[in-house]
């Protein structure tokens, strides 16, 4: 096959799969004003971040990052195992650890690459493991999973009947290990932890709770769902992200200690990856910091998205869950649903994307709207408003 014919091949492959070239829309956060953004036709209003508190853009964390520029430079230089490690690197691991109230805790340079990383070790490296998995979970542990080797049962989405089902059937002597998200990072709904829980204690099983879009949002001190529940120590290893609700970039995991040393020792996503630069380490560090220490910033987008779902409500707009400040609407077509976030940038200035496969599956196209701490009731009123005249002109399915 010569060059010609490779390309041709991916011409045709998006034919035949549908796939289409993704477009971003290119803009500029303004410090300080955050939802507020620029673009070349303008400024915007965000309403699809996922710095959901405004810690990206926080004054602790912005002074604390200037500062450890200014001493260590922009670069790490290189990977943790080759001089990489700075002191804000073991703090920021010691950090989480402490906030989910486990032994240790390994920092990696994206959400991503936590869960591919440690899922990958934590489920393949003991023989003959089964892994039960949540139908909806996120591509990076579906990856890790897959890296693992394990042998996986797939239980329906949120499904604790279903879960205890594979679990009985499975041979009682061989090792299980349940992974699941406790908010969905596009339904926005959230699992019933204590329930699954108490299955992982009865069945004997690791349990690997993935609470990226909770932690610095719920539970005292934001250390997630689990702890707000209080079920936070019947989970062995908790994950979580630097990259939400803090503001910045990066991922973690933690749990017991012989459990952390072997990620860092065979994670091929920690050990073969450029550490993250001292000064993001440094500004997620202050933002952990900074929410362990205040509700205040927690408070605000939890009001503002239950001003957002009951205004929707109202217009009969439907919404997959209520149950976080991640606010789904259900377009459930691709075309209609791209108009769906155009429109209102065009006409507005406000920028939601659409969310399409593979994000979701075909037939449940969205808009992740994520109203955040930064954004005030009026515009709250505004765009809901603006979506409303959008939804009626394009003939969109109202809730029934």
């Amino acid at each position: 096959m010569d060059i010609s014919s490779y390309m041709d091949f991916f011409v045709r492959l998006a034919r035949e799969t549908g796939d289409r070239k993704r477009e971003f829309l290119e803009l500029g956060r303004k410090a300080g004003r955050f939802p507020a953004a620029s673009t070349s036709n303008g400024e915007i209003s965000i309403w699809c971040s996922n710095d959901c508190l405004g810690m990206g853009q926080h004054p602790d964390v912005l002074d604390t990052m200037k500062r450890a520029l200014d001493e260590y430079g922009g670069g790490s230089g290189g990977s943790r195992n080759t001089g990489g490690t700075n002191h804000f690197h073991v703090a920021l691991e010691r950090e989480p650890a402490e906030l989910h109230g486990k032994e240790d805790a390994v920092l990696f340079t994206s959400g991503y690459s936590a869960n591919e990383g440690s899922l990958s070790v934590l489920a393949g490296a003991v023989d003959d493991c089964q892994v039960f998995s949540d139908s909806a979970n996120h591509a990076s542990i579906i990856d890790g999973l897959r890296h693992s080797g394990a042998r996986k049962h797939v239980f329906r989405h949120n499904d604790g009947r279903h879960l205890e089902e594979l679990l009985a059937a499975a041979d009682r002597d061989k090792p299980k290990f349940i992974a699941l998200e406790s908010v969905h990072s596009m339904r926005g709904d959230i699992a019933p932890l204590a329930e699954i829980a108490g299955l992982a204690k009865r069945y004997g099983a690791v349990t690997f709770l993935d609470e990226v879009h909770a932690v610095g949002m719920y539970g005292p001190g934001g250390a997630g769902i689990a702890a707000r529940d209080g079920v936070h120590c019947e989970f062995t290893v908790v994950m979580g992200t630097l990259a939400k609700a803090f503001g910045m970039t990066g991922g973690y995991v933690t749990g017991p200690a012989v459990l952390m040393d072997a990620v860092r020792a065979r994670a091929r996503s920690f050990v073969f990856t450029t550490a993250l630069p001292p000064a993001v380490a440094a500004g997620a560090l202050a933002a952990v910091r900074h929410l362990r220490g205040s509700d205040e910033e927690r408070r605000r987008p939890a009001e503002n998205a239950r001003l957002t779902h009951g205004l929707l409500r109202e217009r009969d707009i439907p919404v997959l869950s209520d149950r976080s400040p991640i606010v789904p609407v259900l377009v459930g077509e691709d075309r209609m649903c791209k108009r769906m976030s155009a429109l209102p940038l065009e006409r507005h200035g406000a920028y939601v994307q659409a969310i399409d496969a593979p994000s979701v599956p075909a037939g449940e196209e969205i808009l992740r709207i994520a109203p955040s701490a930064v954004h005030e009731t009026e515009e709250i009123h505004r765009f809901v408003d603006a979506l409303d005249g959008i939804w009626s002109e394009l003939g969109a399915a109202r809730r029934v």
